[in-house]
């Protein structure tokens, strides 16, 4: 009883000051007016409460590390490739074989019945001028879409946000995962960082003998651990570690512009009222049942919310999942062929949900990794950070195939060991805003980038 009190004091006392002045995002708040609307019957209908059965939905999905494309779409058949990976380079019976010169990573079944089916865009060689190969800094670039010597204050879904939804459901963006991205942060702040509600039960159904501990109350307060590392030397933003096993990559600046704090006022705002939601929380997830097996993977598990959420009717126009783990500078064969694995089989796992759902025809899935890897292997069988990289698009309305030319592995051709983008990853993001959400992107991006034809 006393444990309850303080809680609901504390929760009294945060509403009624500056840090408090966000937790309208946060999970119960909007939970309390989606589950309403859910209660009726037309949310058994499958579709957005808010935005329509007619709104279509971007899932984008962050590959964190810095993806190897040239063991991802592979040129088998290039002697260059071979040339400069005598030992991590793949051949033809390594490969499903796209066109008689290039074919995916042979782990990537789930993205070849995807492109076969039509429902999968690959675009080649994707990158930005004076590229960055540093996590942190190409993180940030790909966040906010800003050149490479521009640091933008907000992303580039937190501008289409400002843009776009105004007086939208804060639901309007969701992530999945501990820290909302760089990508999110606006100027009128939206969108809300949710994990997996299992996560957030304060209470189990099974009361845990004596002496044992109660796991569902060590999996919430693990959800409100979040280790801070000192403070940055130049008198900069704190650092907090994301889970992630992109290596370095995992730590990400706090500092984010919201009224009432950091990202660690945001994720701590988030969990406490999920703690006292929790049965809400479970009850919008429960509300429609997966209809297509995943892989037991933290991404296949954020896919499979996700999927939930959209057949739940959560009022959202903008997923973000992320699966990290790509930073292979060492034994790459192994490790990327679990994580491209992973990544087809989750990702066709949810086309094949979406589809028996009936809300394929709404939603797009976008991937990035802030960049590629080096042309030639290193000495410990990896590949250090490049520049230019494949991105992968996928939906029913996609026009589906190779789009754009695979770039050359000429020596002569690369720069400083790199091979040289022939995409700005901007124009994949016009295409995104004006043929999928249906936007203007120019305001967004800052200047007009010509739209690929990608759906």
């Amino acid at each position: 009883m006393k444990n309850e009190i303080t809680l609901q004091t504390r929760r009294e006392f945060l509403r009624t000051t500056v840090l408090g002045s966000a937790l309208s995002w946060t999970v119960p708040a909007f939970l309390a007016n989606t589950l309403t609307a859910l209660q009726t019957e037309a949310a058994d209908s499958a579709t957005q409460i808010t935005t329509g059965k007619d709104a279509t939905i971007l899932v984008v999905l962050q590959m964190a590390g810095g993806n190897d494309g040239l063991n991802t779409v592979v040129p088998y058949a290039n002697d260059f490739y071979h040339k400069a990976r005598p030992r991590i380079g793949l051949n033809t019976q390594q490969v499903l074989d796209l066109n008689g010169e290039i074919g995916f990573h042979g782990s990537m079944k789930g993205f070849k019945d995807l492109y076969d089916a039509g429902n999968l865009a690959v675009v080649q060689g994707v990158g930005y001028p004076n590229p960055n190969r540093s996590h942190f800094r190409s993180t940030e670039i790909w966040q906010t879409a800003s050149d490479s010597e521009r640091i933008e204050k907000y992303g580039w879904l937190g501008r289409y946000f400002d843009n776009d939804c105004a007086g939208a459901d804060p639901t309007v963006g969701v992530t999945i995962g501990n820290q909302l991205p760089e990508a999110f942060f606006a100027q009128s702040p939206k969108g809300i960082v949710l994990n997996n509600p299992q996560n957030y039960r304060f209470e189990s159904d099974a009361h845990p003998k004596p002496g044992q501990p109660d796991m569902t109350e060590e999996s919430y307060k693990k959800l409100n651990e979040l280790e801070m590392s000192s403070p940055a030397p130049d008198g900069g933003p704190t650092m907090i570690s994301e889970e992630n096993s992109g290596g370095s990559i995992s730590s990400l600046a706090a500092g984010m512009p919201m009224q009432g704090g950091r990202a660690i006022d945001f994720i701590s705002r988030t969990a406490l009222d999920a703690q006292i939601s929790s049965d809400q929380v479970r009850a919008i997830a429960a509300k429609v049942q997966n209809q297509a097996t995943y892989p037991g993977s933290q991404l296949g598990n954020s896919l499979k919310l996700v999927a939930k959420l959209i057949g739940g009717g959560l009022p959202t126009r903008v997923y973000y999942v992320s699966q990290g783990g790509y930073d292979t500078h060492t034994n790459q064969l192994n490790s990327q062929q679990r994580l491209l694995g992973d990544l087809a089989n989750s990702t066709k796992a949810f086309v094949d949900d979406m589809k028996a759902q009936g809300n394929m025809g709404r939603v797009l899935v976008m991937t990035f990794s802030e960049f590629g890897r080096r042309v030639t292997e290193n000495a410990n069988g990896g590949t250090d950070h490049g520049a230019a990289a494949p991105m992968f698009i996928v939906g029913n309305q996609v026009k589906a195939g190779l789009l754009g030319k695979y770039p050359s592995l000429a020596p002569e051709d690369l720069y400083q060991g790199d091979i040289k983008y022939n995409v700005d990853f901007r124009n994949v993001y016009a295409s995104v805003l004006e043929t999928w959400l249906k936007t203007k992107s120019a305001p967004i991006l800052g200047r007009q980038f010509e739209p690929l034809p990608i759906v």
